[in-house]
C-alpha cells in the first residue's frame, strides 16, 4: 500500500493548479513567462499584469489610452521590457502594439493601423531584436508585420510575398499562440522558421517560411476546420523540429474532435495524436518538462507523457493561454484567472 502511494504521489502532486490574486476581473488570453520569476499577462480592458518574484506579488495596471483594447498577447524580454498586442477590428482603433521599458510605469504606442480587415491574431519573437506579428486575411493574404530592432519600428511584408489562401480561411485570437517563430545561432550552424496556425475551411492548416518576406508553404493537419473552427494554439522546440497544434471548435468547446497533432520534422508533416482528456476545445498547449505537455481551454486541462499518445485529466479548470519556463507553466483565462503548475523533484 505505502509502495502504490508512493507511485501516485509525483502524479498527484503534480496534477495541482496554484491560484494567483491577479487583482482584476479582466479576461486573460496572453502569457509570457519569462523566467521562473519573471511573468507577464495581458488581457481585456487595456489590462496587463506582472511578476517578477514568481508570482509572490503581482502588479496589475492599465495601459493609458487603451482602454477599449484587449490584449490577446504578450512578448516579454524580461521584469522591465514588454510589448502588449491588441485584437480587434482596426477599423475600431485596436489594431495596436504598445511597449514598456520600465516594468509597465509607462508605455509607447509603438504601431496602429486602422485599415479595414486587420485584426491581429498573434506576435512572436526569434530573438531580442526581430519578431513578427499577424492579422487575418486582408484582400486574400495574411498581413504580416516584422521588426528588427526589438519592437520599436514595424514594416509590412508586401502581400505578393505571401500565398493566397481560400475565402473563408483566417486565424484564431484566441491564446496568442497561432504564431510561432524559433531561430538560433550556433558556430557555423543557424536556424529560423516561422509557422502560422489557421483554420475556417477544409482541415486546420500551417503556414511556414524561414523568413517572412521569403516563399511561404502551406501544409495540412489532421485537425479539422470550419467557420469556428480550426488550429488554436501552436509549440515548438527550441530546434524547430518537434511540435504539437491543438484546436477545435469554439462554438462547441465540449466536442469531441480530432484536436491533436504532432510533428518530428519541423512542421514538414503533421500526425493525429489521441484527442485530450477532458476532449474539447484546446486553445493552448505549454510543455511543462521533457515529454510531459500541458493543454489548456475552456473545456479544462489534461496532460501527455508521450508527446500526445495519451492524455490524463488535470481537471475542468477553463484557461485559454499557457506558457511554461524553468519546469512551471502559468495559465491564464478569464475573470483574472491565473495559475501555475510546478514540476515536483
Amino acid at each position: 500500500m505505502k509502495l502504490l502511494l508512493f507511485l501516485l504521489l509525483p502524479s498527484l502532486v503534480f496534477a495541482q493548479w496554484q491560484p494567483q490574486t491577479s487583482g482584476t476581473d479582466a479576461n486573460f488570453r496572453a502569457v509570457s513567462a519569462v523566467s521562473r520569476k519573471v511573468v507577464w499577462v495581458g488581457g481585456s480592458k487595456g489590462t496587463f499584469v506582472h511578476t517578477a518574484d514568481g508570482g509572490k506579488t503581482w502588479k496589475t495596471g492599465t495601459v493609458p489610452g487603451a482602454e477599449s483594447c484587449d490584449f490577446r498577447d504578450v512578448q516579454a524580454f524580461s521584469a522591465k521590457e514588454a510589448i502588449l498586442m491588441a485584437a480587434g477590428p482596426a477599423e475600431k482603433g485596436q489594431a495596436r502594439l504598445y511597449r514598456t521599458n520600465d516594468g509597465g510605469k509607462k508605455w509607447q504606442l509603438i504601431y496602429q493601423t486602422k485599415q479595414p480587415g486587420v485584426f491581429f491574431d498573434s506576435m512572436d519573437f526569434w530573438n531580442r531584436w526581430e519578431g513578427m506579428v499577424f492579422s487575418d486575411p486582408v484582400n486574400g493574404t495574411w498581413y504580416v508585420m516584422t521588426t528588427t530592432n526589438g519592437g520599436k519600428n514595424w514594416k509590412r511584408v508586401p502581400a505578393e510575398n505571401l500565398p493566397l489562401l481560400p475565402t473563408g480561411e483566417a486565424a484564431f485570437a484566441a491564446s496568442g499562440t497561432s504564431l510561432i517563430t524559433r531561430g538560433y545561432k550556433w558556430r557555423m550552424n543557424s536556424y529560423q522558421r516561422a509557422w502560422i496556425a489557421s483554420g475556417g475551411v477544409g482541415n486546420g492548416r500551417l503556414y511556414t517560411a524561414a523568413t517572412p518576406e521569403s516563399t511561404w508553404q502551406m501544409i495540412e493537419t489532421p485537425i479539422p476546420a470550419g467557420p469556428t473552427a480550426g488550429i488554436f494554439g501552436l509549440w515548438f522546440d527550441a530546434q524547430g523540429q518537434n511540435g504539437m497544434a491543438v484546436g477545435g471548435d469554439y462554438k462547441n468547446e465540449k466536442g469531441v474532435w480530432q484536436n491533436v497533432a504532432v510533428t518530428t520534422d519541423g512542421g514538414k508533416t503533421w500526425k493525429a495524436g489521441t484527442p485530450t482528456d477532458p476532449p474539447g476545445l484546446k486553445e493552448a498547449v505549454g510543455r511543462l518538462s521533457g515529454k510531459r505537455f500541458i493543454a489548456v481551454g475552456p473545456s479544462g486541462t489534461g496532460y501527455t507523457d508521450d508527446f500526445g499518445k495519451t492524455w490524463t485529466k488535470i481537471d475542468d479548470s477553463a484557461f485559454h493561454s499557457i506558457d511554461c519556463s524553468g519546469g512551471q507553466c502559468w495559465a491564464v483565462g478569464a475573470k483574472g484567472a491565473i495559475a501555475v503548475i510546478r514540476e515536483e523533484k
